[in-house]
């Protein structure tokens, strides 16, 4: 492990993800999986009538990447709407391409900066933040229906 990639404030997320236990009856639920590595992510949501996630629950199977990435995420997940976590998943792959250079839409992502320059971990950073975004969108067509 290299010290810029895996850092103390990464391996402090990585031992802290909040809402880190399934939820018993969600609105909806999605897991993600990373071929390159194997980590596995499984998010539970419930929406409040106005598409916001009200209550969260996590799975995670990743490195300490993906475990820090998950962390942040949950940190601030609650009272997010659909919308709002679409644009997150998009924002950060951008980000994770060099599509854009901004990590300011979501809360304390800068600490995974690092990671930028080692694709092969993109994958696992990105799980989390698919895996609410794919949840909070079926919970809202389920809702909507």
């Amino acid at each position: 492990m290299s010290a810029p990639l895996y850092n103390n404030d990464i391996l402090r997320l990585a031992v802290s993800i909040p809402h880190h236990q399934r939820l018993a009856d969600p609105d909806a639920s999605a897991e993600r999986r990373s071929a390159t590595c194997g980590s596995r992510v499984t998010v539970d949501v419930r929406l409040d009538p106005e598409g916001r996630v009200t209550d969260l629950g996590l799975e995670v199977r990743a490195c300490a990447l993906g475990q820090a990435s998950a962390s942040l995420m949950a940190a601030h997940a609650i009272g997010q709407d659909v919308e709002t976590l679409a644009q997150a998943r998009d924002n950060l792959a951008a980000y994770l391409t060099g599509a854009n250079d901004s990590l300011d839409f979501w809360p304390g992502l800068q600490v995974l900066a690092p990671a930028r320059d080692y694709p092969a971990r993109h994958a696992s950073i990105r799980l989390s933040f698919e895996a609410i975004a794919q949840a909070a969108a079926d919970a809202a067509a389920v809702s909507h229906a």
